[in-house]
Parts: C-alpha cells; structure tokens; sequence
C-alpha cells in the first residue's frame, strides 16, 4: 500500500472510530440508565468532587458510565458548575438531564408553613424537627442584636418580625437565610399594609409598638372579625393609662410554662407582667400575621374596655366595668375560673 493511501486509511479509522464514540457518547447523554421513574434523592456534599458525584450517580445507578459522564461535565465547564444541595433524580433520567440539573442547582424543594401566632422559640422547634436548622443556631441567630440592627429593626430581638407564611425552601439552606426569608416577608406585607391603608394608629405608634400590640392580639382570638376589636381595647386602655391585663403577655414572661396560669402567676413580678406593669411589655410575645396587624393600624373606632371569653371562640365587649362583671358571671361560671381577658 502506497504511503498516500496508508494515511487516507489511517485517517478513515481515526474518523470512523470518532464517529463511533461521538454517537456511543451522544447515545449515553440521552439514554436513560433504566426505566424506573420513582424519585430518589440525591445529595451533592460541599466540597464533593466531580469525581466523587459520578461514582455516587453510578452506584445509585442513576447513570450507566461515570466516566462518560466526567468527560461531558468536563466538556461543559467542570465540577464548579455541579452545585451543591439536594436533588430529586430518578433513573428514567437521561444523563445529560441529570447534569443539567446539577449544574443548574435546581434542588428540591418542600413547603413550610409557620402558622401565626408562634414564639421565635416555637419556630426553632418546627425547623429543628424537620431537620433543617439547629435550634441553638436560630434562637442564636434570632437574639443577635447586631443582626436584629441590620434588619432595621429597634429591638433586643427578632421575636414578632419571623413572619407566618408558607414558605418555599430546599434543605441546604441555613438558619441565616431562613431568617431572611422571614423578616423579609415580613416588611413586604408591612409596607404593604401601610401604603395600601389609611392609618391613624401607624403614624401615632412607632413600629416596635405596632408589632408589640399586633402580637398580644394575634395570641387573644382566632377570629379575624374581632382582631380590630380587640385592638381598640387595649389602645383605649393605653390611652387611659390602665393596666392591659392580657394573660398571653403573662405566659410569655413565665418560664416553663405548663398550660396551666394560676392566679399567683398574675401577681408573679415580670416586664411581660401586664396586671402589674403599665403599658406595652418590652417585646412581641409572639409572630403575628398580616390581619393582626393591620387591625393595629387600622383599630375598630369603640368604647370598650374590656372582654372576656365566651367559651365558644368569641368575645363580649363592654365600656364599664360594671357591665364586664356581669358578663364574666354569665361566661365564666366555673368557681375559680379566671377570663383570660382584660379586667
């Protein structure tokens, strides 16, 4: 064989065996490793090296050749576009689906819902539970003043500023973006609040005070109807410089507290203590919503003075106290029971 064919022959096999291994390489790109669907999740540890990732993906069999797949990770940038976090992957996924999905970030995520009316404390305890942060690390976070600064907020904490949402969250997020998430949301809906309602209570009380009352009536009823209501209560007893007497600023304030309030806990010295103190406790005693604060902002124009409980979730309202006393005989007939409500 001549030397001019011997290299046409030789480039023939180059290009044939190229031709062979793009198309063997291109079929492993979009051939799925099997055929079952169901979700698997897999983590992408920081720090994990492409390396490491590809023998992971092929010992889950997820994918059929780790080598192949190094090779075209490599092709398109590397291991620093593999992000790390947790992904739903399934083995009916074409491998080159499966790296864009890594290499995108697209991390699963899950619903978390953090009802009205928790304490930050109660809060940690839902995170902690569901393996997401450590509630050290969150209860930390929430009392670091210089964070609670950063944050705009005038408080010793972030207790009443962790808005209740539904959240959308991938586990690889730590208790600082989860705070984030929270206090975000919540200026979002405040500002919302205020630029969308004609306040008369927003410009009179400074923000700490709003979110102070907003928690104390977000913690005395589940009504919607009634949290203005209420709120004109306590804005009526302010100004008249009485007593709040609200017994959820009580239970803030007692350690360890056990379901039970007795009435020594009422005379038990405390800043949460509003049968003792006068005006607002130092802080929210909890994290309200949105109604709860705009009834805040925007009160019930009343007279009253006091509730109580009816026992069925509502309240009855009364300008003296005459009038109140007779409605705790008729709600509370139980000897020795206590209203829970404003005396």
């Amino acid at each position: 064989m001549s030397k001019r064919g011997l290299i046409f022959t030789s480039a023939l096999l180059i290009f044939f065996l190229c031709a062979f291994f793009a198309l063997y390489g291109a079929y492993f790109l979009i051939t799925p490793a099997e055929a079952d669907k169901k979700e698997e999740i897999f983590v992408v540890k920081k720090g994990s090296g492409l390396k490491t990732v590809a023998m992971e993906l092929e010992r889950k069999r997820l994918i059929k050749s780790k080598g192949l797949f190094m090779l075209w990770a490599i092709l398109k940038g590397g291991t620093r576009d593999i992000k790390a976090g947790e992904y739903g992957l399934s083995q009916s996924m074409a491998p080159i689906r499966i790296y864009n999905i890594l290499a995108s970030g697209a991390v699963k995520t899950y619903p978390l819902t953090i009802p009205e009316g928790l304490t930050a404390e109660q809060i940690a305890d839902i995170l902690a539970k569901n393996n997401l942060v450590s509630k050290g690390e969150f209860i930390s976070l929430v009392g670091d003043t210089s964070l609670v600064a950063s944050y705009h907020i005038d408080g010793p904490s972030l207790e009443g500023y962790l808005y209740p949402d539904t959240y959308v969250i991938s586990r690889d997020m730590g208790a600082r973006e989860l705070i984030d998430l929270m206090v975000n949301r919540f200026w979002e809906v405040f500002n919302n609040l205020i630029r969308g309602q004609g306040s008369t209570t927003g410009e009179l009380l400074p923000l700490s005070d709003i979110v102070t009352l907003a928690s104390i009536v977000e913690k005395e009823t589940g009504l919607a109807e009634e949290r203005p209501v209420i709120a004109s209560v306590f804005l009526n007893r302010l100004k008249k410089r009485m007593r709040l007497e609200s017994d959820p600023t009580v239970i803030y304030g007692l350690k360890d507290f056990n379901g039970d309030l007795r009435r020594k806990d009422l005379r038990t010295a405390s800043p949460y203590n509003t049968y003792i103190t006068y005006g607002l406790p130092p802080g929210p005693i909890a994290n309200p919503g949105r109604e709860a604060l705009m009834a805040v902002v925007n009160p019930a124009e009343t007279d009253y003075l006091y509730f109580v409980s009816r026992n069925d979730g509502s309240h009855h309202f009364s300008t003296t106290l005459k009038e109140h006393n007779r409605a705790v005989a008729r709600y509370q007939k139980r000897k020795g029971s206590m209203s829970d409500k404003p005396r």
